[in-house]
């Protein structure tokens, strides 16, 4: 008896987390998700939902490293109102980041690879000087912003960052839950995003946002890992 009631807490456990992982296989288009895995490539994880938690690896980039790294392109306006839909309520207390970077032509097929990311949005945790720290990315299933009006036309993947920090107090915690969605992007303007980044490359893992305790002491401020925003 006593090793079936470990047993069943043991699967209750792991149940727990399994539910409360997830992924982004939609991209928000016209105020409403896009059918999942259309217009964002399949991860590997479509089926398990398993995060990615090496920050060296190819996945950290788009996740599809056992996909075929390819999804229909829709068409969206630079200054248009884009985002990512998950399959849940993202559980995790997280931080997100959106990434975005042009493709040299045709985004079908192309790996991202290279020094050619730039963030355009970001939902950090906030902080009171100690006292506490909520997440404002936690308990939400969709994430919307704006296109910068001066984001110039093209092809472009869309990266989709949430970075789960519940379990952060080690090197390797952090839980990177992570897809990439084909926008093309029409009537733009010509600024000039940056500054850019590689994936790998951007993150080390140690920067104070991703290798984090986030239960005691409570941060008394936050440090959102990456690049400032490219606001146009």
């Amino acid at each position: 008896m006593k090793y079936l009631a470990k047993l069943t807490l043991a699967f209750a456990a792991f149940a727990s987390e399994s539910l409360a992982h997830y992924t982004f296989p939609s991209l928000i288009v016209d105020g409403s998700p896009t059918t999942q895995w259309v217009n964002v490539r399949r991860t590997n994880n479509y089926n398990t939902q398993a995060p990615v938690t090496d920050v060296n690896s190819l996945d950290i980039r788009c996740y599809d490293t056992q996909e075929s790294g390819t999804a229909q392109t829709v068409t969206v306006s630079a200054g248009s109102t884009i985002g990512f839909s998950a399959d849940q309520v993202v559980y995790h207390q997280s931080t997100t980041n959106i990434y975005a970077a042009k493709a040299p032509s045709d985004v079908d097929g192309w790996a991202g690879d290279g020094e050619v990311w730039f963030k355009l949005w970001e939902l950090p945790p906030v902080t009171n000087g100690g006292q506490s720290i909520t997440f404002p990315s936690e308990g939400i299933q969709n994430f919307e912003f704006t296109l910068p009006s001066s984001l110039p036309s093209g092809q472009y993947l869309l990266r989709m960052e949430n970075i789960a920090i519940h379990t952060a107090s080690s090197y390797g915690g952090a839980q990177f839950y992570i897809s990439c969605g084909q926008i093309n992007v029409d009537n733009g303007g010509n600024g000039t995003p940056g500054p850019l980044v590689a994936f790998p490359g951007a993150y080390t893992g140690y920067e104070p946002g991703i290798l984090i305790n986030i239960y005691y002491p409570i941060p008394a401020n936050y440090t959102q890992p990456g690049p400032p925003v490219w606001t146009g």
